[in-house]
Order: C-alpha cells, then structure tokens, then sequence
C-alpha cells in the first residue's frame, strides 16, 4: 500500500466515524 492509500484510508475511516457518532450521539453536536 502506497501512503496516499493510507492517508486516504485514514481520512475515509475517520469521517465515517464521524458521521456514525453524529447520528448516534446527536446531542453532542
């Protein structure tokens, strides 16, 4: 795996688990 991969990855799996916290701890956004 190249790093762009990784960074890609990375940011892919970090706005997902964003995304998965706002919908289930809305209160906190």
């Amino acid at each position: 795996m190249t790093v762009e991969n990784i960074v890609g990855l990375a940011v892919a799996v970090s706005l997902l688990g964003y995304l998965v916290l706002a919908l289930v701890k809305p209160e906190r956004f």
